[in-house]
Parts: C-alpha cells; structure tokens; sequence
C-alpha cells in the first residue's frame, strides 16, 4: 500500500488532518489501534475557540456544530460568594467560544471522511512506523489478521500521549517538560439542564469546581478531589452535595440534579515535548503536549497543531518545498507554551493549593486585581478565546 500522509490515531486531530488534507486533494490514510465506537464513547471536552470551529466548517464538518452548538460570548468565575462575568466578546475584540461536545465533532469528521471514501482502518495492530529520518518512511501494521506496509512521504502522530508515535523518536533526540499536580478533578456527565446560561469557573476554600455543559440538557460538572479518591467513593448525592458547597447560594439553589450517566476521575499534567518532529514523522495533539483542563485548552492546542502541519504539508507537496516542514515545531511551540502558561496559570490560581494562609490571600488579592480590572479581565479573555493562528493557508 502506498500513500502520501499516514495518520496514525483517528481521535479529533487526526480525523481533522486526514479531513483537510482530502479537501485539499492530498492522499491519506488513518490507522486506529480502537474501535470506532470506542473512540466515540470517550467523554473530553467541549469549548471550542473560533480558530477550531473555523477549521471544522473548511473541513466540511461544521454543519451540526453550527446547528446545535450554544456560541458562549462570556464566561463566569466565581469567588467570595459571587459571580464575576468576564464578557469574551467586549474584552478580546469581538471573539467568542463555541460549546459543542467532543464525541459530537468526532462523529461529524468520522461520518465526513465516510462521505469522502478516505480510508481509515479502525482496529489497526502493532502499529510501527518506520526509517521515520529517512525520505522512505513507512507504517506497518497488523489488519483482520493480515500484515500490513504503509509506504509513505509522511508521518502524523496524532495517537495521543501513550501513542507509539512519540516513542518512535529515539530518547535523545526528543526533550520533554512535565509538571504533575498534587490533585485531580472528579467529573460527572448528567442529563440535566446547565447551572447557568455559561461556564462556571468557582474558586473555593473547599476545593476549585466547574460547570460546563455539552448541550441545553446535558452538563459536564467537575470538582477538585484527592489522587487518593476512588470513584467508588463518590455517591451522586455526595457529588451534588459537594459540588453546591463551591458554588454562589443562588447558583446552587437553583442548579437541577440528577444521575450520572458517567463518572471519573482524572489527574492533572502539564508535558510539553520538543521538537515536536523527527525526520518525517510530526507529532501532533496529546502526542506532543498535555495541559490541566482549566484553560479549555487542550482539544484547541491539537486542532492548532493540525492547522500549522495541513498549511506546511500543502506547501511541501503541491508547491514542492519540502523544507517548508522544518517550521513545523517551532511554529507549533510558540502557541503552545502560550496556551501551556495559560492553562498553569489558571490551575494554580483556581485551585485550593493546601498553601499557607498567606499564600492563599495571596491568591485572594490576585483574584480581585483580575476581576475588578479591564485589564486583568482582557488578559483572560484574549487566552480563553483562543491566540490568533500564525500561518495562513496560500
């Protein structure tokens, strides 16, 4: 088999890479290790800045998005009892967010590239690639029980953090940063209106806690928890009841419970690798970097990542300048530790820290400097919505 791009991984980075590139009349094809049904059944995020959601209408995958997807113009942090509106719109020049849950975008770039006859092999074995520092690289892989050869010019890794790709890099060519924190957030998926017409962000001496939503009748609540916690240990009443006690009292008497249709409970990491390339093969999306949820920023990092490799893949193959891709990482990383600082930022200025008492004000006093001023509230926004793109397709 012969191809031009082999993607390996077919989460939303990858389906949205393999997208693009078929729009643009350049041969790919996807390797999957799971299922598709798997890969739907994984509940993530569900903010989207505009840059994403412009990518996902040129893909030609936006038409449901753009249909039932809520365009959020603030976003709310609460703290000391009361919400504190930061107007998205009004402080970044004009720009909003979009909610639209990840399962959802995944099905409409999945059900795309069936419209297209793109060829994706779900349940795909022993994935390798190979002589990835060569101009000959290829993939092999392991299909029904058939061995597969992928000959290609390229390599996507857009197979997440324990994907083979990053481990096809020889050790000493790579270099990674992590930072790990000391507590996780326990989140609830339930079919229950939104708390509030937009996302909460509360900062409470029990612990950080979040409401988000996927749709006007399905919310995504978080709370911060111990490493220690089992999920076991998390009754849905004592969820709801923990959940209350972090929220405004006006918030919480009128927030409307219910059961959880899924439950879990997942650590927070920063890790960011560089470079995020070797030879032919590109790392992209959960591959090359993870951060801590509080950003919203994760899904929209991948997605630029996908929009900086589709621009310097276009270059490289129909106007055949290979060099093009040696940008690739250095175009990448700029917005990524941007997106990186942001999202450390917010964890540790959201988050109950155990800190002395004077760490703590002085969390407190950070608090109000932002929220009482334009320019700490123009400082949020402008992250929140998403930094402009640097590359412009041709």
């Amino acid at each position: 088999m012969k191809t031009t791009v082999a993607i390996i991984g077919s989460g939303p980075s990858g389906l949205l890479l393999g997208q693009l590139l078929t729009k643009a009349g350049i041969d790919n094809v996807i390797l999957e290790a799971k299922t598709r049904d798997y890969v739907l059944s994984r509940i993530r995020a569900g903010v989207l800045e505009q840059g994403m959601v412009d990518l996902l209408r040129k893909a030609g995958a936006g038409a449901r998005m753009d249909k039932e997807g809520l365009v959020h113009e603030g976003v709310n942090i609460s703290w000391n009892g009361q919400l504190h509106r930061i107007d998205l719109k009004k402080m970044s020049g004009g720009s909003s967010v979009m909610v639209y849950g990840q399962t959802e975008l995944t099905r409409d770039l999945m059900d795309a590239r069936l419209d297209s006859s793109a060829q994706t092999f779900y349940e795909a074995q022993n994935v390798q690639p190979h002589q990835v520092d060569s101009d000959q690289p290829y993939v092999t892989f392991t299909h029904n029980g058939e061995d597969y050869r992928l000959d290609c010019d390229y390599v996507a890794g857009c197979d997440g953090f324990h994907g083979v790709s990053r481990k096809t890099i020889p050790e000493d060519k790579i270099t990674e940063f992590e930072r790990v924190y000391p507590f996780g957030w326990l989140g609830v998926l339930s079919d229950t209106p939104p708390a509030a017409e937009e996302l909460i962000y509360a900062h409470h001496p029990r612990g950080f806690a979040l409401c988000s939503q996927r749709s006007l009748t399905r919310s995504r609540y978080y709370i911060q928890c111990s490493l220690d916690d089992k999920v076991e240990d998390w009754s849905d009443e004592r969820f709801w009841e923990e959940l209350k006690k972090r929220l405004p009292e006006d918030v919480a008497n009128t927030m409307v419970t219910g059961p959880s249709i899924e439950k879990s409970i997942a650590p927070l990491r920063s890790f960011v690798v560089e470079p995020m390339q070797y030879g032919r093969l590109f790392l992209v999306g959960d591959a090359a970097h993870i951060v801590p949820p509080t950003g919203a920023k994760g899904l929209n990092l991948a997605a630029s990542d996908v929009q900086a490799l589709y621009c310097l893949l276009k270059e490289a193959i129909q106007q055949n300048n290979p060099a093009a891709l040696e940008r690739y990482s250095e175009v990448a990383l700029r917005r990524i530790w941007k997106a990186e600082q942001f999202s450390w930022w917010m964890t540790n200025l959201l988050h109950d820290l155990s800190a002395s008492p004077f760490e703590a004000k002085m969390q407190d006093a950070q608090l109000a400097h932002l929220l009482e001023s334009v320019a700490g509230q123009t400082l949020i926004a402008e992250q929140y919505v998403g930094l402009p793109y640097e590359l412009k397709e041709d």
